[in-house]
């Protein structure tokens, strides 16, 4: 029997980029990690910015390691959303890519709310309201010098396929978080960019998760010492569309997912996009998944507030802070996840303390009672979440599914079923990259067709973890009270 096919999926978070090594065969899915890079944004003068250029050092470094352990049969990326890098007319990069935490977008969803009022753009791309939203910066830089002479502009995992391949493409599940796609037709909304002021021209035509994107260029085969033709394959290339794809979750199984990192997104899977009022009000997106599926969710801070706590604590060991957190009293005091006070980087103890101060809760004290906080805090969001997806899509739910960096934190997974009142299964950690990989095996012969079969494969191969909710809700009710929001109930989920 011959070896499964190996394939690199090159997976960028917002702290860290790896390259993984998939190898897929009809009952085989491993991953091993062949190179894993620091990515740290850089604050300039002109503003906060991402490295792109140490990023895509990182990727052919990965690339070069991945090729010592197999031969690969292709090559995948994938990457956090709406960030972009603008090209000139002879194809070079202008300037490092700002990054989605830096302020030049404060007050610019106001001017875009003047030619089109949000519940009308809401209508139209379906997205929550966040100020970093791809339509926001493009629009915050139309006086800039660099959009004044840009010729196109290529979201990230675009960006680096074009350095790989010499091809330009817009992948369709990352090109759906820019606010400038309608989630009805899968295709550019002309009516929001053209009341925007946003050529539409500066993107590459749309490409679909599966398709060829080109082989490797000879320089690149050449730095990294790869044997051509090493083919590059369009992945879904927003890392939460990758991750979904591998929640391993039965066909017809009612599922909730949680896919946890730096952000917590939370919400369901569905067939067709929610568009109403209220889902505007309650501040769900509505993304493009992989075959025609919906990403119905909302984005929440996520570890975000536990890792910039360690970083202001000077990176303690986690694992005994977690251990005291467990141990502490719980939800004693608990914060809005999702609030815009949290999105910069920066004395997160602080904010947190202001943040109980503020809403009459006792202030964390020690270490352990913060990070107590942050994770009652987390599982409530993550309850609210679940909740509100529920109502207004009219569909229930049995199970949630939690995949990503959080499946490993065990605290917080029980934490999400006593407070969704619903059994968590934890698992995959590494979801993004399996979903990453599973797309590229399908589209050279390697697995199934259906999203159900590679589910079905994750699952099988996969380790996972259940946790049982423990008492009721009530507390966690209470608790989200406390905060000034409606918890009314939802008849569908679990009760008391």
């Amino acid at each position: 029997m011959s070896a499964p096919h190996a394939y690199a999926a090159v997976d960028l978070g917002a702290s860290s980029g790896r390259v993984m090594v998939g190898r897929v065969g009809p009952d085989t899915l491993r991953l091993t990690e062949a190179h894993r890079f620091p990515n740290r944004p850089v604050r300039l003068p002109t503003g906060l910015h991402w490295d792109v250029l140490g990023l895509y050092t990182g990727v052919l470094d990965g690339l070069r390691a991945a090729g010592r352990e197999a031969r690969l049969t292709s090559v995948g990326i994938d990457s956090w959303a709406v960030d972009h890098g603008l090209l000139d007319a002879d194809g070079a990069l202008l300037g490092n890519p700002v990054h989605y935490r830096d302020t030049r977008t404060e007050g610019v969803p106001e001017q875009v709310w003047e030619k089109l009022p949000p519940p009308e753009l809401y209508a139209r791309t379906g997205l929550q309201h966040a100020p970093f939203n791809t339509l926001y910066q493009l629009v915050a830089a139309r006086n800039s010098a660099q959009l004044r002479a840009a010729e196109q502009a290529l979201l990230i995992p675009d960006l680096l396929t074009h350095w790989l391949t010499g091809t330009r493409g817009t992948e369709l599940t990352n090109a759906s978080t820019t606010q400038l796609i309608d989630p009805r037709t899968r295709t550019w909304s002309h009516e929001v960019a053209d009341r925007a002021g946003i050529d539409l021209a500066l993107f590459p035509p749309l490409r679909l998760p599966g398709t060829p994107a080109g082989p490797l260029l000879p320089a690149v085969l050449e730095e990294t010492g790869l044997t051509g033709p090493v083919p590059v394959t369009t992945v879904a290339s927003h890392d939460t569309a990758s991750a979904v794809a591998a929640v391993p979750a039965a066909a017809g199984e009612r599922f909730a997912y949680v896919c946890t990192g730096t952000w917590s997104l939370v919400g369901l899977e569905l067939d067709s996009p929610v568009l109403t009022e209220a889902s505007r009000l309650a501040n769900f997106t509505n993304e493009l998944g992989l075959d025609g599926t919906v990403r119905y969710l909302r984005n929440i801070m996520g570890l975000w507030l536990l890792q910039e706590c360690l970083r202001a604590w000077g990176e303690p060991d986690l694992g005994p802070l977690l251990d005291a957190a467990a141990a502490a009293e719980p939800l004693r005091s608990v914060v809005d996840a999702g609030g815009p006070e949290f999105l910069a980087p920066g004395r997160m103890p602080d904010r947190i303390a202001a943040a109980c101060r503020a809403t009459g809760q006792p202030v964390p004290e020690g270490r352990a009672a913060t990070v107590r906080c942050v994770l009652d805090s987390l599982a409530l969001a993550h309850h609210r979440a679940v909740e509100d997806a529920q109502r207004l899509s009219g569909r229930s739910v049995d199970v949630v599914r939690v995949v990503g960096g959080g499946a490993r934190n065990a605290l917080l997974c029980q934490l999400t079923a006593d407070a969704c009142g619903l059994p968590v299964v934890a698992g995959p950690t590494e979801a993004a990259a399996l979903g990453n990989v599973l797309v590229q095996a399908r589209a050279h012969g390697d697995t199934g067709a259906s999203l159900d079969g590679l589910r079905a494969l994750v699952a099988r191969t996969q380790p996972l973890n259940r946790y049982e909710p423990r008492g009721t809700t009530r507390a966690w009710r209470a608790a989200g009270q406390r905060l000034g929001r409606d918890q009314t109930p939802v008849a569908v989920t679990a009760e008391e």
